[in-house]
């Protein structure tokens, strides 16, 4: 099931997604919760949710290009990895020889938030502004030391972040935060899909176009840690809440790509795709002087 949140005159709803692309249909399902966290939150209401699909008058369904997405959810906590694909290496080489023993792990903070319709703003400070397309895990049920082979299980579902980030600024400190946390910085969603429709999260296609090309296309079986693990290490220090958002990490850009480095500029769209999820675009505009 593909669950969003969107906007109404009386506040934001939680809905369910049905529908091939271009043709997606959206139901209200604030009669089954009042939030889409409280959905992905209770397999009860997750089975309410599907009944209300399955019975629903087609004059229940609005068409998804008539609403206003907000993110599907409103996370207590950001949190992110670097490094977390292994790169292309020649043949014959070990491609785990430069693993890292421990996930790279960074927050993002509540301000950087935004819709998957929200236009992200480059601010005049930011001088050189990037896109990190990921796969986001959404924690389902409070996870504290959990153990690895439970770990899938507190995964309430999958999602797309653009975890947009000046290089200027991440540069400038041994910590990323000034350049991870600009407004607006980590657009989420469209939506959430639940994790019966997602067979293997190792076994995903990872793809960002930027203004019409591809630059990244990298499958999840290259990953360094694996979601299941990632839950598991991230709740052995801090308890992860229902609604928390966890972002696995970028693959490296293609070669052509690396060598065509440009920032990120006003009128510039980054597409993040990813296969059984979905895809998530964002529009870039510039700041005021």
């Amino acid at each position: 099931m593909r669950l969003v949140t969107f906007a109404t005159a009386a506040g934001s709803r939680p809905g369910a997604v049905v529908g091939e692309p271009g043709a997606e249909r959206v139901l209200d399902l604030s009669d089954v919760a009042p939030r889409t966290v409280d959905i992905v939150g209770d397999p009860e209401a997750l089975g309410e949710a599907l009944a209300a699909v399955g019975m629903a008058a087609d004059s229940a369904w609005t068409p998804l290009g008539d609403l206003r997405l907000e993110p599907p959810v409103t996370p207590g906590k950001i949190l992110c990895l670097g490094y977390n694909y292994r790169g292309h290496v020649p043949d014959g080489v070990d491609p785990t020889a430069d693993d890292p023993e421990y996930p790279d792990v960074f927050v993002k903070t509540p301000n950087t938030l935004g819709a998957p319709g929200d236009e992200v703003v480059i601010p005049d400070a930011a001088l050189d502004v990037d896109y990190e397309g990921e796969i986001a895990l959404v924690i389902g049920r409070r996870a504290k030391e959990v153990p690895l082979g439970e770990a899938l299980s507190y995964i309430g579902g999958y999602t797309i972040l653009n975890d947009v980030s000046d290089r200027a600024w991440q540069r400038r400190q041994s910590q990323w935060a000034l350049g991870k946390c600009f407004d607006g910085f980590a657009p989420l969603g469209p939506w959430i899909v639940t994790p019966d429709e997602i067979a293997d999260p190792q076994d995903l296609l990872v793809e960002v176009v930027r203004d019409g090309v591809v630059t990244v296309s990298q499958s999840t079986a290259t990953t360094i840690f694996s979601a299941a693990y990632v839950v598991h290490y991230l709740s052995q220090t801090m308890t992860l809440e229902v609604g928390d958002v966890i972002s696995t990490g970028t693959p490296q850009k293609l070669p052509a790509a690396q060598a065509d480095h440009r920032p990120l500029a006003p009128g510039d769209a980054v597409t993040v795709r990813v296969s059984g999820i979905g895809e998530l675009t964002t529009r870039f505009t510039g700041g005021t002087a």
